[in-house]
């Protein structure tokens, strides 16, 4: 019997970088428009689809040439919000389907998160599922106190430590404490109630948390990082990881090393995925879907890849020089304390580290990553399903994919669902219905087959 997917929707770009404007989106709404939202949820649950993500960033992009100017006139990675409360409306008009966000363990108090997340796993009756990030963005560094970023190990070392302290936080209050005796007035069992005294290299937390136990016990625990350090830090305590839409030999390897990693902690790779970010576009004939992504390369001016590339790199590429190679510029992004794992890195892997390239040339690949033009697969759902069962086998057949970064909404999610939904339960790789009840239910139930 096929193994089946874990299915996934990302709507962090949905109305950014061009994509509100594209023909047949967002008509009569603007972001952030809360019934849009719900209508995205509504689709996502008639569709059976694990989770709907977002991931998030707290500032203006303002490392290119130390200015917000051109991100707020062109709308690149701005604006945007906490999708907390949009996340609690999507809740309140599904059952099922489950909801990622994306908080930063390098800015953020494990106290309050931990407590917040577990109101909202009430709220949404078990379903939430909290993504973990190592912030390398300088504008959000900015705007809680920093003057620079940390370097690249410590921030995976404060964000180990923050998990540590939000699963103690968690466990300190026993799944049978709340007793609500209206009998004798008793409301909990103080012997189920626990502080955990935790003093640390980053955090002092005395606990407990003032909060009932949540539905799910902890909420669902991602990240995404695909350095080494980062797939260290990951194996350690995800439920389920995030991948990067990369190369097929890149995606693999992070395989191999990822379950490697699980291994020398003892857990088992078999029954933990990895959500590989797929950027896709569905239509009825293949035709109809490669005209849609020709439409990404218009989106934003070629000249504004920079502020997108800069603000996600943590570099300002307004200095680049006439001619440089791959290579030497990916040292000098590391040496920064930004990402050593980021658009350089891959574009290095394509071309060649000891490539050199003009300017002009880098500007040209960027603006297809900054749209996904490059990674965006385009097709019917037969060829949809084709690519994804065949990476899906590729990287060990435990996981799935985060489809997202789409063009027009909600028409290309409805696609998804119309479409390439039922040719993937047509051939097993997906669920016809849900059942379980939590987030955690839906995500695990393609290994209890």
């Amino acid at each position: 019997m096929a193994q089946r997917m874990n299915l996934c929707f990302d709507v962090s770009y949905i109305a950014l970088d061009g994509r509100w404007r594209a023909p047949g989106s967002w008509v009569g709404r603007r972001f952030p428009d809360v019934g849009m939202y719900e209508d995205i949820a509504r689709l996502a649950e008639r569709g059976c689809l694990d989770l709907i993500f977002s991931g998030d960033g707290t500032g203006v992009p303002s490392t290119w040439e130390d200015s917000t100017d051109d991100a707020v006139r062109w709308g690149v990675s701005w604006p945007r919000q906490d999708m907390n409360p949009l996340m609690v409306a999507m809740s309140r008009v599904t059952r099922h389907v489950g909801f990622g966000l994306t908080y930063s363990s390098t800015f953020m108090h494990p106290y309050y998160l931990a407590r917040l997340m577990n109101a909202l796993d009430h709220v949404s009756d078990g379903r939430m599922a909290l993504n973990l990030v190592t912030t390398t963005r300088r504008a959000d560094a900015a705007n809680f106190g920093f003057d620079d970023l940390a370097e690249h190990n410590t921030r995976y070392e404060r964000m180990e430590e923050f998990v540590d302290v939000c699963r103690a936080l968690w466990d300190g209050v026993e799944p049978d404490a709340m007793i609500w005796d209206r009998e004798t007035g008793q409301v909990g069992d103080p012997a189920k109630v626990h502080a955990i005294n935790h003093r640390g290299q980053f955090f002092q937390v005395k606990g407990p948390l003032n909060t009932p136990p949540s539905p799910q016990g902890r909420p669902i625990l991602v990240q995404a990082g695909g350095s080494p350090r980062g797939i260290r830090a990951a194996a350690g305590f995800v439920d389920v990881a995030f991948g990067e839409d990369k190369a097929l030999a890149l995606q693999v390897q992070q395989r191999k090393d990822f379950d490697a990693a699980l291994r020398h902690v003892g857990r088992d790779p078999a029954r933990v995925g990895i959500i590989w970010q797929q950027p896709m576009i569905v239509a009825e004939t293949e035709q109809e879907a490669v005209r849609e992504r020709e439409g990404l390369l218009g989106m934003i001016p070629k000249e504004v890849a920079g502020v997108y590339l800069s603000h996600n790199s943590g570099y300002d590429f307004s200095k680049l020089p006439r001619r440089f190679r791959l290579d030497e510029l990916n040292a000098e992004i590391a040496a920064t304390q930004a990402t050593p794992v980021g658009f350089v890195h891959a574009l290095a892997h394509k071309l060649g580290a000891e490539t050199e390239i003009s300017r002009e040339e880098f500007f040209e690949y960027g603006v297809r990553r900054a749209t996904s033009y490059d990674t965006t697969f385009a097709g019917s759902a037969a060829q949809a399903a084709d690519y994804l069962e065949e990476t899906f086998e590729a990287t060990g057949s435990r996981g799935g994919f985060m489809l997202g970064h789409p063009m027009v909404m909600p028409g290309d999610l409805a696609r998804i669902v119309d479409f390439l939904v039922p040719e993937l339960q047509r051939r097993g790789r997906f669920r016809k219905a849900y059942s379980g009840r939590t987030l955690r239910d839906t995500l695990m139930d393609i290994y209890d087959e």
